[in-house]
């Protein structure tokens, strides 16, 4: 491939324009060939820099169009140094070629850092990238960073059982479908059934990869699932650079959200580790809620949460298991190297749930807001010098 190099101009803004009918990429390479679509791809990513002994990290979000968001993570990128104590920075930017690029963060409810001078040096996807922020009498770099999941490519255990390796459908109900022959296996696509799973614990490893969508916003923007039972949905959705709600990427729908939002950038193989322990029922009363922690990209995002009912969009709480659903939602999100390890259930039994009686529909009253994360408190501005020079 030709190498770029582009200075870049922007202005950070507040706006953002909405497609409806926003165009959905599957593969990288789909992307570097298109010559509207791969400088906004390149330049977005994870960052990061230091700056008088802080480490801050930086994520530049692609909008369409030459527009993107930012947020900056005073201490680090999130799962690797950010305290979460510390309001993230937000604002908005409109790369232009062949200026130079000026910003104003976001002011608001997180916090604010004031202007300065933006440059951006593209020299390929492969190659890494720069973005340096400068400010009078100093430059703060910001180096492209390419994370990759601890867990990525995990092979099952001995004893697990494989649902899925790239090489049949065995394990599936009718309607599953794989892509098309390509290098590295074939993956499958949302939407898919298992059948049914056995009625114990499990530890169940599974990677995904969301589709590249920046025209869309919110719940249009590579929207899945893994309802796991086909009864308790982890949310699967391009939530790069959210802020981690209960219907974004790691959530549980109107049950929690996720410590911290470990959503990669599109089109990055991303990994779920889910340790989940069925409900308990004697006959048709549920004695037991079921249970679940899950590791996203390595880190820990829900830990023994416990589901005291089926979340929205699939079956209902029942006693007989059933295997894990890979919900479409429209998108073509993509999965690939799916592995269960079945477990003893505990020798203690999890604390009982009391008289619950009949299966039923939970009714909205009883639904148990989303678990979310502690109010963040006012702080002092982390870059107490960088505000100092700042205009």
């Amino acid at each position: 491939m030709r190498k770029h190099t582009h200075w870049l101009c922007a202005a950070f803004i507040l706006a953002v324009a909405v497609s409806a009918t926003a165009q959905e990429y599957t593969s990288r390479m789909a992307v570097l060939q298109n010559e509207e679509l791969w400088p906004d791809f390149i330049v977005q990513g994870e960052y990061l820099a230091k700056f008088d002994g802080y480490d801050v990290g930086l994520h530049i979000i692609a909008d369409g169009g030459g527009n993107f968001r930012v947020v900056g993570y005073p201490g680090g990128l999130p799962g690797a140094g950010w305290d979460t104590a510390e309001p993230r920075i937000l604002g908005t930017a409109q790369f232009v070629v062949g200026e130079g690029i000026t910003f104003t963060a976001a002011a608001g409810s997180e916090q604010y850092i004031g202007t300065g001078e933006l440059k951006g040096n593209l020299i390929g996807p492969e190659q890494g990238g720069r973005v340096t922020i400068e400010i009078p009498s100093m430059d703060i770099v910001f180096e492209k960073q390419n994370r990759q999941s601890p867990t990525l490519g995990g092979e099952p255990p001995a004893g697990a059982v494989v649902i899925f390796d790239g090489t049949n459908l065995n394990k599936f109900q009718e309607g599953a479908r794989m892509n098309q022959p390509r290098r590295g296996g074939n993956t499958l696509w949302a939407e898919a059934a298992t059948t049914a799973f056995e009625k114990k614990p499990y530890k169940m490893h599974l990677e995904f990869m969301l589709s590249y969508m920046p025209q869309a916003r919110g719940q249009a923007r590579s929207n899945s699932g893994v309802y796991i039972d086909e009864r308790y949905e982890l949310q699967v959705l391009d939530s790069f650079g959210l802020e981690g709600k209960d219907d974004e990427c790691g959530g549980f729908y109107q049950l929690a959200s996720p410590s911290v939002n470990m959503c990669f950038p599109p089109l990055t193989w991303q990994t779920y580790e889910i340790d989940f322990t069925p409900a308990r029922w004697d006959g048709g009363r549920k004695i037991a809620n079921a249970r679940v922690s899950v590791k996203h990209n390595g880190v820990l995002i829900q830990d023994d949460l416990e589901l005291p009912h089926h979340t929205p969009g699939r079956r209902n709480e029942a006693p007989e298991p059933l295997g894990v659903y890979f919900q479409g939602h429209g998108n073509q999100v993509q999965y690939r190297n799916i592995w269960v390890q079945y477990r003893d259930w505990p020798a203690v039994p999890p604390p009982a749930v009391g008289e619950i009686g009949e299966m039923r529909e939970p009714m909205a009253e009883e639904s148990a807001p989303p678990r979310r994360r502690p109010m963040r408190q006012q702080s002092q501005p982390i870059f107490p010098r960088l505000r100092a020079l700042l205009p």
